[in-house]
């Protein structure tokens, strides 16, 4: 997508903390963290939300979940526990149409998120 911020992050043309990269996705420092550690999880395929993932692609799902878990694991949260959180569509409170997901931690949690 051509004015999509992490289509850019993803080519490179805006500079990210990036924690994490391979050929299918991208995790990279959110900006504006909610928590000690906020990484990002982002497919290099552009879908805008959950509902535009078609049944083909739905492995992308499992390789981020998987992929969350070893950033988790690599930053030092996993023992003590992370919130994996996925916003989809405007009332969810989604800005970035570009589906990627939360990785909260480093701090207790509350419960509801908001």
């Amino acid at each position: 997508m051509e004015n999509c911020i992490f289509c850019k992050i993803i080519d490179k043309e805006i500079p990210s903390e990036i924690v994490f990269e391979d050929e299918r996705i991208i995790a990279f420092n959110d900006i504006n963290p909610q928590a000690p550690i906020h990484i990002l999880l982002i497919p290099k395929e552009h879908f805008a939300s959950l509902n535009n993932i078609p049944e083909g692609k739905k492995d992308i799902l499992s390789h981020i979940l998987l992929k969350a878990r070893q950033i988790a694991q690599q930053e030092g949260i996993a023992e003590n526990g992370y919130r994996i959180v996925l916003n989809t569509e405007k009332d969810s409170g989604q800005e970035v149409f570009h589906i990627h997901f939360h990785l909260l931690g480093g701090r207790r949690m509350t419960w509801p998120p908001g």
